[in-house]
């Protein structure tokens, strides 16, 4: 009788086990990637704000003072070139730097064009340009210009932070000390704004409490409307304040759909009789809060659950206030 040797082989009940470790050694494996991948991303995001404030440095070194968020003179509209513009022959992007007349209007430059990657977050989900072809690239490294308050067109009074319309800060100004003094952050690309319905249209507006207080004060809803023209000085582009801390929500409805909104009373350069008020918030894609810098040189993570008094302190070049834990 010929016998025939029984070739070795898995059972299906085998295959079944194998299948389903690889599947949890899969599950484990995936998370801790994220975070190697995430903790990456926010260390080059961090990385990308020492260039910014060592920027901001070398300008005043040369200048004496540290660039304005924009300028506009007193009295009149204009379309004013952004803090980020002012820095670019710091930044290694003289190229594109070369290229501006501080002298005619930022809107329309074709320069604009050009996506300038120390402005974006590596972990920024729309980094793209917008759907017109002419259209500026977005940036998601804004300018700290204050609280709330950001500037009057009529006595050219301006905001608390440390960079400010019309205004050459000096270091000397910084009276709270620029290590405990905001300078950037970040912000979301393509933010929904609701702009210029000219409220508060008076100087000494109350800083909102909570963010039913800003939506209360209504004005023209845009969608993908905010940080998204990086040449552009206006704090709705190119800037932040403090009035909310890092990623609160301040949640806008509009044809039944919630959306997360930043907000002006009137867009600096767009009028010159009202005064400009803004609650943008600083807002990331990394877990638990934001980056930021201060003035003296050094980046650090702000988490989202930092004090309201605490945020607006460190927003604040000169109020006196003392920070205390962060």
């Amino acid at each position: 009788m010929v016998t025939t040797a029984r070739r070795p082989g898995f059972t299906l009940i085998e295959l079944l086990v194998v299948i389903a470790i690889i599947a949890v050694l899969i599950g484990l494996l995936v998370p801790a990637v994220q975070k190697v991948r995430e903790a990456a991303a926010r260390m080059k995001c961090q990385n990308n704000l020492k260039q910014m404030v060592l920027a901001l440095h070398n300008f005043e070194s040369v200048q004496g003072y540290l660039p304005s968020q924009g300028d506009v003179p007193i009295g009149q509209t204009g379309d004013p070139w952004s803090v980020q513009t002012r820095l670019l022959p710091y930044v290694e992007r003289g190229d594109l730097g070369n290229k501006i007349d501080y002298s005619q209007s930022s809107d329309g430059q074709a320069m604009a064009v050009n996506r300038v990657g120390l402005l974006m977050c590596p972990s920024e989900i729309n980094d793209r340009p917008q759907a017109s072809a002419t259209a500026p690239y977005p940036l998601n490294y804004l300018a700290c210009v204050g609280t709330w308050f950001v500037y009057s067109p009529t006595t050219g009074a301006v905001g608390d932070g440390s960079i400010l319309m019309n205004r050459r800060t000096r270091l000397t100004d910084i009276t709270d000390g620029t290590s405990n003094t905001l300078s950037f952050s970040e912000g979301k690309t393509f933010t929904p704004i609701l702009r210029d319905g000219s409220n508060p249209s008076v100087l000494g507006a109350a800083v909102p409490v909570t963010p039913s207080d800003v939506i209360s004060l209504g004005g023209t809803f845009k969608i993908d409307a905010g940080h998204v023209e990086w040449i552009d000085a206006r704090s709705i582009q190119s800037g932040f304040t403090t009035t909310f801390p890092p990623n609160t929500r301040v949640p806008y409805t509009s044809a039944g759909q919630v959306y997360d909104i930043d907000f002006t009373s009137r867009r600096e350069g767009k009028t010159n009789n009202l005064p400009t008020y803004t609650a943008v918030t600083a807002r990331s894609y990394h877990t638990g809060g934001v980056n930021a810098s201060l003035v003296d040189g050094s980046v650090r993570f702000f988490r989202d659950s930092i004090t309201q008094a605490a945020w607006r302190a460190v927003g604040s070049r000169a109020g006196g206030e003392v920070v205390g834990e962060w």
